[in-house]
């Protein structure tokens, strides 16, 4: 009970939005913005009319929600792992450092879209097009947490690590990874949120599935319901996202928020 009261504490703001968002736009009376209600109708109808056997999904729900989570899915662990691996060494090797970073300077300031071209040259229109668009976008946030928490491996535990005489494999898992641990996990979820966007932009290039595909057909079609609806079920899947990653986070780093308690 507790609990629910909590989460109808954080969430009390919505129903009130909802409220004048629906009286304002039935007031200005605007084809642009429809109205919540019929933004509800549109997305019943586009994903929830199918048959019971299948949870009531449609069609188009089971071919585009699905491969648009799995590309992003694939697309964030990819980047997470390659980004901790290399930030790792860049945070634990400082001759490697001073040669790689202004090379990591220099692309991640480059904007992700303005490289669809070029990833389309590579990798032709597809699933591995978009993955790599994703990947390109979000490495940078998880290799530079992951470089800063290496970095700044208290020296102690490094000391005494070699006086009990702990292999590199051994320093590396059980005191360097933990001690990133907490930046790396940040890096992650400035990542997750990225990673939606850039799934988004690359299934608006060429894709013939994926909820941003959905996206542009309901703008060329003039569904403006449709489309509003389909940026509805973007933002609940970003704040789903972020919900599980922030329950996975607090299991995963209790020992970290315990530390942090006792000191």
């Amino acid at each position: 009970m507790k609990r629910l009261l909590r989460v109808a504490g954080r969430l009390w703001a919505v129903p009130v939005a909802l409220v004048v968002w629906e009286l304002v736009t039935r007031a200005a009376e605007n084809l642009s913005f429809p109205p919540p209600t019929k933004i509800a109708t549109s997305m019943y109808q586009m994903w929830l009319t199918g048959p019971a056997e299948r949870l009531w999904l449609t069609d188009a729900a089971l071919a585009n929600i699905p491969t648009s989570i799995g590309r992003l899915l694939a697309g964030w662990a990819l980047a997470g792992v390659v980004g901790t691996a290399v930030g790792l060494a860049l945070g634990r090797f400082p001759v490697f450092f001073r040669f790689v970073d202004p090379l990591v300077q220099f692309a991640r300031a480059i904007p992700p879209p303005m490289l669809l071209p070029f990833f389309m040259a590579l990798f032709a229109i597809g699933p591995q097009m978009q993955i790599n668009v994703i990947v390109f976008g979000i490495i940078w946030p998880v290799m530079i947490n992951a470089t800063e928490g290496a970095r700044h491996v208290d020296r102690q535990y490094l000391d005494t690590a070699r006086v009990f005489g702990l292999s590199r494999g051994q320093r590396l898992f059980q005191i360097i990874l933990p001690s990133a641990m907490p930046k790396i996990f940040a890096g992650l979820r400035v990542s997750l949120s990225l990673a939606l966007i850039l799934m988004v932009i690359s299934e608006l290039v060429g894709s013939t599935d994926g909820i941003g595909f959905q996206l542009l057909e309901s703008q060329r079609s003039y569904d403006l319901p449709g489309m509003w609806g389909t940026i509805v079920i973007l933002g609940v899947l970003g704040y789903a996202l972020n919900s599980a990653f922030l329950a996975a986070e607090r299991r995963v780093l209790s020992w970290h928020r315990a530390a942090k308690q006792t000191t």
